[in-house]
């Protein structure tokens, strides 16, 4: 894998890894500073439909990390892609309810989709 491709994959996975903690252990924390336009007292309302959010997040975290043990470059690819894909996906669903996770969340995802695909053989 590409060092670029190591960096942007990583640095997906890392995000994934905050997102996890912070939907899973720091709901009621961090949710208010960082959705300021939803009422406070939403916040322990929702928190086991959080905790399912991050175990999803945390599902997506994993996955990116397996892309870094695979040693065939064909299945590195296709898990990459499989995984970057999820997590551009979610990153445009969340957006609704939040502008800026297009940005930290699908963006990262799509920059590491298209240096994948620029370094992928099979494309050339």
């Amino acid at each position: 894998m590409d060092i670029a491709i190591k960096i942007s994959v990583g640095l997906v996975a890392f995000i994934h890894v905050y997102i996890t903690i912070f939907e899973m252990f720091l709901w009621e924390v961090r949710g208010p500073k960082i959705f300021k336009n939803f009422e406070l007292d939403l916040f322990p309302k929702t928190k086991a439909l959080a905790l399912n959010m991050g175990l999803y997040n945390g599902f997506l975290t994993a996955g990116l990390i397996w892309t870094f043990f695979i040693s065939d470059p064909i299945w590195q690819t296709n898990i990459s892609l499989f995984f970057l894909g999820c997590v551009f996906v979610a990153g445009c669903v969340g957006a609704i309810s939040a502008k800026a996770i297009f940005f930290v969340q699908s963006i990262p995802a799509l920059i590491a989709i298209v240096l994948i695909l620029l370094n992928c053989p099979c494309i050339a």
